[in-house]
């Protein structure tokens, strides 16, 4: 078997990378570095062919799809702000990238294209645990340029019969995660701050959930994913669970500090994971308290992370909040 993995690079697509080679796969990585670290791949760069591209654009790239097995596209731009401050670049990413590389799959035949898509589409959902046929309300551009890229891979599948799936991630988290660039998600602050000897910047209260799903539950719904004979269908990947950031808290153990709740994001996150466990037979695995172990036993890794305080903090969101409040 051969798998491309874009995004190979990045937090989710190396401990992908790991998972195929576990199984035998002749693997192909297909990453920019925007954010994606070939520290990630270290381990195994002897074991892989790893292209430096734009998937944006047509190049080179698409001749690394010959006598492909399975695609998995992984690469994206993510994050709230700088998706509200710099769109366009996000629109070529994460929807022109995408149309690209489906195009790629498609002229190449392959048996298995896997997408990664996000549970941002959803906006702030009514009901929870939330379905997948749950409304779409993105309330960014990041949001809404994954939802279209879910889009072309569902019309794809659709019209030309490529034989896809789409995947909506909730809060992946787990070692490799992203250590810079802007402010984002709890994990990589908090690791951070807890290194630097800060206090966690908590958003308001604390007791807004999350549905932290760990890297390697992720890795094996992917290739369930891709081993199952469905088609052009959605499915949510989950904990099965909902767990407040005071939570988390807790489980590193240190000080907080409370800072403004902001615009445009729910108080909670949930998954409805029935339909992947009904259709994949696909379960998570990892506890709350397992994952927070397996970071903290690695949490070097973000030693050189930024560390953010509730002034940056304040400065790095100000976008946030003059775009996204009512």
């Amino acid at each position: 078997m051969k798998s491309i993995v874009t995004g190979g690079a990045g937090f989710i697509g190396s401990h992908l990378v790991d998972g195929l080679l576990d199984l035998g796969h002749e693997v192909v990585v297909l990453d920019n570095f925007s954010t994606g670290r070939k520290e990630n791949l270290d381990h195994v760069k002897d074991k892989i062919k790893l292209v430096k591209c734009d998937l944006s654009n047509k190049g080179d790239w698409i001749k690394e799809f010959k006598n492909v097995d399975w695609v998995f596209h992984l690469a994206s731009l993510a994050d709230i702000v700088p998706s509200i401050q710099n769109p366009e670049s996000y629109f070529r990413s994460n929807v022109d990238a995408t149309f690209y590389v489906l195009e790629a799959a498609r002229h190449n035949n392959i048996k298995r294209f896997v997408y990664s898509a996000s549970s941002s589409c959803y906006g702030i959902p009514e009901k929870y645990p939330t379905p997948e046929e749950s409304d779409i309300q993105p309330q960014y551009p990041y949001a809404l340029a994954k939802r279209m890229g879910e889009e072309l891979v569902e019309h794809w599948a659709q019209l030309y019969n490529l034989p896809a799936i789409s995947l909506r991630f909730f809060n992946v988290y787990g070692t490799r995660s992203r250590t810079s660039g802007t402010y984002g998600a709890v994990f990589g602050v908090f690791l951070a701050q807890k290194l630097a000897g800060k206090p966690y910047t908590v958003v308001g209260d604390g007791n807004q959930t999350r549905d932290f799903t760990y890297v390697t539950d992720i890795v094996s719904a992917l290739i369930a994913a891709a081993e199952s004979t469905k088609t052009n269908k959605i499915y949510n990947v989950g904990s099965d669970t909902t767990v407040s950031v005071n939570k988390i808290v807790e489980l590193l153990g240190g000080d907080k500090v409370n800072i403004p709740k902001r615009p445009g994001e729910p108080d909670c996150t949930y998954a409805d994971i029935s339909k992947i466990k009904g259709d994949l037979d696909w379960h998570p695995t990892i506890s709350i308290e397992e994952g927070v172990g397996k970071i903290l036993e690695d949490i070097d890794y973000w030693k050189e992370a930024t560390v953010w305080n509730p002034d940056s903090i304040s400065e790095a969101t100000e976008d946030w909040f003059k775009y996204l409040s009512d």
